[in-house]
């Protein structure tokens, strides 16, 4: 054979991307590029122009990083589990190439070269202009990601649409998140936020040869979502203003935030708050392989002293002392998610749901970023486990303490609250769009035996309640409440109980402010001080009125009031306080998709608003996005929206991909902000007479 016949004797290499993709769960994210995972054989075609000549064989060679850093002889045949290996198949004009991965191999984007070598081990012909992707595989039981339940790897694997749970524990409300981890591209932004990480762009080989290892993957995640120490992917701000990016709650979805952050060069998306954190990380998780989901946990606790208290510091008008009491805080709910794996980095009973935090709260090993910690070592108290278990147990059992700053600069302790934090931990059900309770995962129950043990042995400080009663009377305060709307007055009853024998002459002071859910004082919306006479075993009301006027400047992006009731009675040793979270409630984007939709075909939505406030919003835009429906889409409104007015819009788009898909509504002005609408768009195949079933459009 003369050597010109050997170098065309490869004439092609199919690497069956549409097969493939479909074995590993990947078609959704592409169906022209491989895209496989890892601990699962995929196969190749090799065409050629004849038999290969007599002792001539094939090698496969394998590269990684932007150049090459890492190379992978392909082994001819099945060695040790942890080594790449191919068999090979067929015969004279076409062979067929299995390729078999090890279950920890390195997640990223291969070079792949098929080689004709000679029997003395010569190059004689080379294919090198191949690439694919591999990912983590949690169906692959040799895999540290593996997750054996089906039901669970829909949700926490393929799913693109979510439900991130926020407001107050007593009053929980939802809201709808695009994930869009399938949607074009998506992908490639995951791998390159790997790639611009601190590790990453010390020493590229090493950073790529780690990638094995969820656990340092998902360190690297969490410490990239934010950009306080990185060239990471969003800014966090908890105040206004947002003029010169996008305001936390304007995001509907993660897609959006990333592609702006790759367009943009890898300059950092303004900005986020920890929703939208711990959504685009799930983002990326999810897409990478790894099993995740968000979590709200309510009543969160930020402890930064690590003494398992939030010490709140009032003056004696109960205004905050937020300049003196540190940097402890409150949050009425705080997001964070879990992912799935196997930590063989740490001792057995360690597996299963690892908490990773991408908002930039505190320092770990010198990063904004906090985990992965296994939600059992926080169940059970073992806060030496690798990462920052301390710090999220705080978040879930830190007691909360107020003290009264007094005049003369001594601290008096007015309350001490041991159950309020941690409340009614949520994420999404797997069998639909509701709300599951994790908070046993993460504490025994309150006031049990066992719950005393983990405190115990996590060192929690065992604070004394302050006496709610002595002579002459028992006293307790409450605070009750109707569901007010934003845009309303409503009333706040305050109700003093007595249940001693004696009437009590107590001094009430009532304050009503606007509080963020990060608990960032805003302002005073009303104040009253009065003397109340409370009779013996009974009660006595009074009311704070809260009127629009009053509340509407000062309120925040996050429709919250908080009230705090305080009780000074003369004989009583302790005064009394109570505080509640109000949430007020906001109106709804009403969606219709009418009529069926199909792949490719245009659609359209019908869009409205109706103006609930007794004043025009002017600068009105609804945001429209939806996974497999259509791109992020801004529609401004033209002029002013009166009040009771109704706005309404129609929107036409093709859906690219079939299945159940939702389509996300924001609308936001001047004096009304995060308004939602959600409705769910069944997209179906589409049949032609002469060609096959078309279910994604390119």
């Amino acid at each position: 054979l003369s050597n010109h016949f050997l170098v065309c004797l490869i004439s092609d290499v199919d690497l069956r991307s549409p097969e493939n993709n479909s074995a590993h769960h990947t078609r959704e994210i592409d169906g022209k590029r491989l895209i496989v995972r890892r601990g699962q054989p995929f196969s190749i075609t090799v065409q050629s122009n004849g038999s290969l000549p007599p002792k001539h064989h094939l090698d496969l060679v394998l590269h990684l990083g932007k150049r090459d850093e890492v190379e992978i002889k392909v082994q001819k045949e099945r060695g040790a589990g942890d080594k790449w290996w191919f068999n090979q198949q067929g015969a004279q004009d076409e062979m067929l190439l299995t390729l078999h991965s090890p279950a920890d191999a390195i997640i990223g984007r291969y070079s792949l070269a098929v080689l004709l070598m000679s029997p003395d081990g010569r190059i004689l012909e080379k294919k090198d202009k191949m690439s694919f992707h591999l990912l983590y595989n949690p169906w692959c039981k040799d895999d540290v990601v593996y997750l054996p339940d089906e039901t669970q790897l829909q949700e926490y694997i393929m799913n693109e649409d979510g439900i991130i749970y926020m407001g107050t524990w007593e009053y929980i409300k939802s809201t709808h998140w695009n994930y869009g981890q399938f949607e074009d591209y998506v992908m490639d932004i995951c791998f390159e936020v790997l790639n611009n990480s601190n590790d990453a762009l010390r020493n590229s080989q090493m950073d790529i040869e780690q990638r094995f290892d969820p656990v340092y993957v998902s360190r690297i995640i969490a410490a990239m979502v934010n950009s306080n120490d990185d060239r990471g992917v969003l800014t966090g701000r908890w105040t206004e203003p947002y003029s010169d990016g996008v305001a936390p709650y304007q995001w509907t979805g993660s897609v959006p935030i990333l592609r702006q952050w790759s367009k943009a060069g890898v300059r950092a998306v303004k900005y986020g708050q920890c929703w939208v954190f711990a959504a685009v990380a799930c983002t990326v998780l999810r897409c990478l392989g790894i099993p995740t989901r968000l979590i709200t946990n309510f009543s969160s606790a930020h402890d930064v002293d690590g003494n398992l208290s939030i010490d709140f510091l009032l003056d004696e008008n109960l205004q905050p002392l937020e300049s003196r009491g540190g940097r402890d805080s409150s949050w009425n709910f705080h997001c964070w998610v879990e992912s799935w794996m196997r930590r063989d980095d740490l001792p057995k009973g360690n597996d299963g749901w690892q908490v990773l935090d991408p908002t930039p709260q505190e320092l770990s090993n010198g990063v904004f970023r906090c985990g992965p910690c296994p939600v059992t070592a926080i169940k059970e108290g073992n806060l030496g486990v690798k990462y920052d278990a301390p710090f999220v147990f705080a978040e879930v059992n830190a007691d909360i303490i107020h003290w009264i700053v007094q005049r003369n600069g001594q601290r008096r302790k007015i309350r001490v609250d041991h159950a309020t934090v941690g409340r009614n931990i949520s994420t999404k059900s797997v069998y639909g769009d509701f709300r599951d309770d994790v908070t046993l995962h993460y504490k025994y129950p309150e006031g049990s035996k066992k719950e005393r043990e983990v405190y115990e042995k996590a060192g929690r400080r065992v604070t004394d309640v302050p006496s709610e009663s002595s002579e002459p009377g028992r006293l307790q305060l409450s605070i009750k409440h109707a569901k007010p709307v934003f845009g309303t007055d409503f009333d706040v009853i305050i109700e003093v109980k007595n249940e001693g024998d004696q009437d009590a002459h107590v001094q009430l002071t009532m304050l009503a402010m606007a509080v963020t859910y990060s608990s960032l004082h805003r302002g005073n919306c009303q104040r009253q001080t009065t003397t109340v006479m409370v009779p013996a075993h009974k009660a006595q009301q009074e009311v704070l009125r809260l009127r629009y006027d009053d509340y509407a400047q000062c309120v925040s992006d996050d429709h919250l009031i908080r009230v705090k009731a305080f009780v000074e009675a003369p004989g009583e040793n302790e005064p009394l306080l109570t505080v509640t979270d109000i949430p007020l409630s906001r109106p709804e984007v009403f969606i219709q998709v009418p009529g069926k939709a199909f792949v490719c075909e245009q659609v359209k939505a019908s869009i409205s608003f109706t103006n609930p406030l007794p004043v025009p919003l002017k600068g009105g835009v609804f945001t429209l996005e939806g996974a497999g429906l259509l791109s992020s889409t801004k529609i401004h409104v033209s002029g002013d929206i009166s009040p009771g007015q109704t706005v309404s819009i129609v929107v036409s788009f093709s859906p690219m991909r079939t299945g159940v898909r939702k389509l996300l509504v924001d609308f936001d002005s001047d004096r009304l902000k995060d308004v939602k609408g959600v409705t769910t768009v069944v997209v179906r195949k589409k049949y032609r007479n002469i060609f096959p079933e078309i279910t994604e459009c390119y």
